[in-house]
This record gives C-alpha cells, structure tokens and sequence, in this order.
C-alpha cells in the first residue's frame, strides 16, 4: 500500500496495493519514490530490459516511462480502439 502519511499529504478516496506490480525491494514506498526508481522497480521488467529502454528512449525511471511521449501515444491509441467498439 502506498503511505500517503509519509509522504506528507492526506489520503485519497481511493486506495492501490502495487505489491504485486513491483519488485520486493520497491514495496512500501511512496508513490514519488517509486515514480523516481529505476523502470526495473516494476514487477516483469528486468535489468536488460531497463538497459535496453534506456538505450533506445532515454527512460531511466518509472516516471520517464510513464511520462514517454511514445508510451503516451500508444495508451492514447488503445484508449481510442477501445472506446471505438
């Protein structure tokens, strides 16, 4: 779970376990701090995929990947096929 109070603010309404979508080393943290880690933080992405995002990207960290202009554009994409259907 993430903890709003460390990080200094109030709670949301609404609430998200991430201990099984990140690595055992990353659970407990607040969102900031696993926005800051490295993309290998995320449960399923190893170390070579990381290099290998890094190399072709630039993305370092859990927030360039989710700030990525190309990762946007593609979620953009699938929200668009989606709400198509």
């Amino acid at each position: 779970m993430i903890d709003y109070e460390r990080e200094g603010k109030s709670p949301v309404a609404v609430s998200v376990d991430l201990a099984k979508q990140l690595d055992k080393a990353y659970e407990g943290l607040t969102v900031a701090e696993v926005l800051d880690a490295p993309v290998a933080a995320l449960a399923g992405v190893s170390e070579g995929d990381a290099e290998k995002l890094a190399a072709a990207f630039g993305i370092k960290t859990v927030r360039d990947l989710g700030t990525s202009k190309y990762f946007k554009l593609a979620a953009a994409l699938v929200d668009l096929d989606q709400a198509a259907k």
